[in-house]
């Protein structure tokens, strides 16, 4: 049986987003259940070298639409990573959604042969086949920061578990 690139991207990122966004609002709650400013959790990092809550959860949703896209062979949406607030991430969450869920499963044709170019033009540029884009780089990149987030909030007092983590399959 073949798998194809879409059924192996785009419905794992629409899993893991829908755990991120259920994940947030568990924040936002236990926030304000405990009279802890949002800034708090928003900003808080599991060591001090590492991307805030914040910063993970934007990072996150750049591989989706980034890998969903490449793999597609359509324009990568630019998002200001502008966000400050539990809403804001969850609009850009749900944007992010809407954007993957917007790619048709035929654009995803090929992919897996598909040369994608990472940072052209810079001494970091990198080229892998489709088929190893989203198997050794976009999909554990993804889920490292889903996965850290999760972590994020687990280590502040969110009472969050593995189901929390792993969303609705």
């Amino acid at each position: 049986m073949t798998v194809s690139m879409h059924a192996a991207s785009v419905p794992v990122f629409k899993q893991f987003l829908g755990s991120l966004s259920a994940l947030l609002d568990k924040a936002q709650a236990y926030a304000a259940e405990k009279k802890v400013d949002p800034e708090v959790l928003l900003q808080s990092r599991l060591y001090p070298d590492m991307f805030p809550l914040l910063r993970q959860v934007q990072i996150a949703c750049d591989f989706a639409k980034g890998v969903s896209a490449r793999l597609a062979d359509a324009e990568v949406p630019v998002y200001d990573d502008s966000e400050r607030t539990f809403e804001q991430l969850q609009a850009l969450v749900a944007k992010t959604t809407t954007f993957i869920d917007s790619l048709e499963p035929v654009l995803f044709d090929g992919a897996h042969e598909r040369e994608v170019v990472l940072r052209p033009g810079t001494p970091k540029e990198r080229r892998l086949i489709g088929h190893d884009y989203l198997l050794h780089y976009g999909l554990p990149q993804f889920q490292f920061h889903v996965v850290t987030a999760y972590a994020i909030l687990r280590h502040n007092g969110v009472e969050v578990g593995k189901r929390d983590y792993m969303g609705q399959y």
